[in-house]
């Protein structure tokens, strides 16, 4: 697929350093501000799928994007400008090694620990008798430490990252308040489209003055999962499985084809023609969770594109 961005090597003025996650470049500019730009990269399991996947990054980007604006009375984001569909730029933050993932329903990793007979995650009780998909009485916090690429990302507990001194307890109180915030917030822009929040992971970092910001993405469908609301109750009253918008399909697409990421396991093909499905869904979810229609941004020459317009917004 030649109209996707799979990887970047810009040089941009003042640029100290560069760092590639699992889907996205940071391009650091004089220690003071940060180019992040969303490849079409698409990772399952912790593995980086050989094919981009066409407008992958833009979707992310944009959805991020719109979510930072709509929450930013709540909790403080890093984000400054978006010069480019696939580009967000924003203050230079050190990361926390943790996310902040929260969960309203018994879905996907949760599942599947409480399946295999765990009633513990993350150091947090679930409840006895619990089905798939069941709402937990009130959302639970269950963090995992930040792998580096190519590594699983590992779950641990509140008790863990303060006994280990990952995060201080003055700051974690201020991640768990803000993840809780957050996520009220996203379960209510969600609800008024006819979908409901169903887990997602948010990301911190601190700025050069000491101040605690949301960074990376939120809400998006790689960072969350996201149910229809219609039918919802019916569809758990029959056992069925539930209408998602996130990226678990291609994860089940993925076990269905004996790929969990396990050791000695290939990722399985994946056609054009598959690839073109991909990009359908993440374009469905990119309206039903904006609620608006989606542009398809010129892609003849991706890389060109979002040069000219960052080396533009740097001047």
């Amino acid at each position: 697929m030649s109209n996707t961005i799979i990887d970047t090597n810009f040089n941009f003025p003042g640029q100290k350093s560069l760092y590639k996650g699992k889907v996205r470049a940071v391009y650091n500019i004089k220690d003071e501000e940060l180019v992040m730009v969303a490849t079409d990269r698409l990772s399952a399991f912790d593995v980086v799928m050989p094919k981009g996947i066409p407008y992958k990054g833009q979707i992310l980007n944009q959805i991020a994007t719109k979510m930072m604006a709509a929450t930013e009375d709540l909790v403080p984001n890093w984000l400054t400008a978006t010069p480019d569909p696939n580009v967000a730029v924003g203050h230079l933050c050190e990361p926390f090694k943790v996310e902040m993932v929260i969960r309203g329903y018994m879905s996907g990793h949760a599942a599947r620990e409480y399946k295999a007979g765990k009633r513990t995650l993350c150091g947090v009780s679930m409840l006895e008798g619990m089905k798939e998909n069941d709402a937990f009485p009130q959302p639970i916090i269950t963090p995992a430490t930040k792998a580096e690429m190519g590594d699983h990302d590992e779950d641990i507990s509140r008790e863990d990252i303060l006994a280990k001194g990952i995060v201080s307890e003055e700051d974690y109180i201020i991640l768990e308040d803000y993840t809780r915030k957050l996520f009220q917030r996203g379960s209510e822009i969600a609800a008024s489209r006819g979908l409901i929040l169903v887990d997602t992971k948010y990301e911190f970092g601190k700025t050069k003055d000491g101040k605690i910001v949301l960074i990376d993405e939120i809400h998006t469908p790689d960072s969350s999962r996201y149910f229809y609301a219609d039918g919802y109750q019916e569809r758990q009253d029959k056992g069925e499985t539930q209408k998602q918008l996130s990226k678990e399909f291609v994860r089940q697409w993925l076990i269905a084809n004996d790929f969990q990421g396990l050791e000695g396991q290939t990722v399985p093909y994946m056609s054009d023609e598959y690839i073109e499905t991909v990009s359908e869904r993440y374009i469905e979810l990119y309206e039903n969770i904006t609620g608006e229609t989606f542009i398809k941004a010129d892609v003849s020459n991706i890389q060109e594109r979002i040069e000219k317009n960052v080396l533009e917004y740097l001047k």
